[in-house]
């Protein structure tokens, strides 16, 4: 009852025009972050982003798996971003750091948990104030996503990317998922409930996806789809 009480005070408080003049000035911040990171990541050439954990440790498999996977991609040619972060973020950061390859940082100011990385190309490092702003970025400049075990924050921008491919917001670009065992609960539900259940999705909606358990077969994804296409910014 007491935290009520205090929500609504602060509600009796609020001031809605000062809101409203603060929201309007966000727009300038808004178009600020957009520009940077579009003069930025356009100079840097076709990449692929690594997402997954912030919490992962470096003795952990995927975090040694995603290592590998940067470490391949950016060898083939392929700059690597990540969200700049520590756990499996680092992990791709530094795989593309190790091979000399472009390694791309997108870190995102929290309250908690995140710093940026130590194998970012300092010339590369972002920092966002805005989630969306962040994943517009993430979309744009990738030619490809690679997703391993992750929370909340990594099944935003897997569902994220699927959405837009699924709606003909964005071109197809190749979406995998590294750890079957991870991911096999989510896509038996995604199946069963989704799609044979409720038929909310397509069975070509599944095709988007890619399942692997490897460093290689993950690289594999990337090259064969590409293998007939002219890479390019996907909008």
């Amino acid at each position: 009852m007491e935290d009520k009480n205090k929500i609504e005070d602060n509600f009796k408080n609020k001031d809605w025009n000062e809101i409203k003049a603060n929201d309007s000035w966000a727009i300038f911040k808004i178009m600020a972050e957009l520009v940077d990171g579009f003069e930025k990541l356009a100079k840097i050439g076709p990449c692929v982003t690594i997402f997954g954990s912030a919490r992962t440790k470096p003795d952990n498999k995927y975090y040694k798996i995603a290592e590998e996977i940067a470490f391949k991609l950016a060898k083939g040619g392929y700059g690597v971003i990540t969200g700049g972060g520590p756990g499996i973020m680092e992990a791709g950061n530094k795989g593309a750091f190790e091979s000399e390859g472009k390694s791309v940082g997108l870190n995102i100011d929290l309250p908690f948990e995140q710093s940026h990385n130590d194998f970012i190309d300092p010339d590369k490092l972002m920092t966002f104030d805005y989630f969306f702003v962040r994943k517009v970025m993430f979309v744009k400049y990738s030619q490809g996503f690679i997703v391993l075990p992750g929370g909340f924050g990594t099944l935003d921008e897997l569902f994220e990317a699927i959405t837009l491919i699924q709606t003909h917001k964005i071109g197809r670009f190749p979406i995998v998922l590294v750890g079957k065992k991870y991911w096999k609960g989510l896509l038996d539900w995604v199946k069963d409930a989704m799609l044979e259940q409720e038929n909310n999705i397509s069975p070509k909606d599944l095709d988007l996806i890619n399942l692997v358990d490897t460093a290689d077969e993950a690289v594999k994804c990337i090259s064969d789809f590409y293998d007939d296409y002219l890479l390019k910014p996907n909008f």
